[in-house]
């Protein structure tokens, strides 16, 4: 048994442009902007949606979505969602990046954020 939940919905932006599309959706959504130095490809829309990360990453690749879930158990979580149809991607530390039908990225991380919300809002899978 393990537990995943959802936990951020990434705005991937091209290197030169994510200075303007952070800007650009702090101003659309009313959010204040958060960065921090150990992970400066970041740049978090502050309290976007309650219990949910939203952020602007810098990327070397095109403009895109993509959503991150945490999980207690990452392998487990993979097989889950490969089992649903998922095709994996590629992986980057603890950071398993995987294709869901219709092409739409996510990727599946160790639980990164509050272990309180985690607990509340995870489901349980078999």
């Amino acid at each position: 048994m393990h537990r995943s939940r959802l936990y951020a919905l990434i705005i991937d932006a091209p290197r030169d442009e994510a200075e303007e599309t952070a800007a650009f959706w702090s101003a659309a959504l009313g959010a204040s902007l958060r960065t921090d130095p150990a992970e400066p490809e970041f740049t978090g829309l502050a309290d976007v949606v309650p219990g949910l990360v939203t952020a602007v990453q810098s990327v070397d690749d095109a403009p895109r979505h993509h959503l991150d879930i945490e999980t207690d158990d990452v392998a487990a979580e993979v097989e889950r969602l490969c089992g649903l149809g998922a095709t994996p991607v590629s992986r980057w530390l603890d950071c398993h990046v995987l294709r869901a039908p219709g092409g739409h990225l996510l990727c599946v991380i160790p639980v990164a954020g509050d272990s309180e919300v985690f607990e509340a809002t995870a489901t349980r899978w078999p």
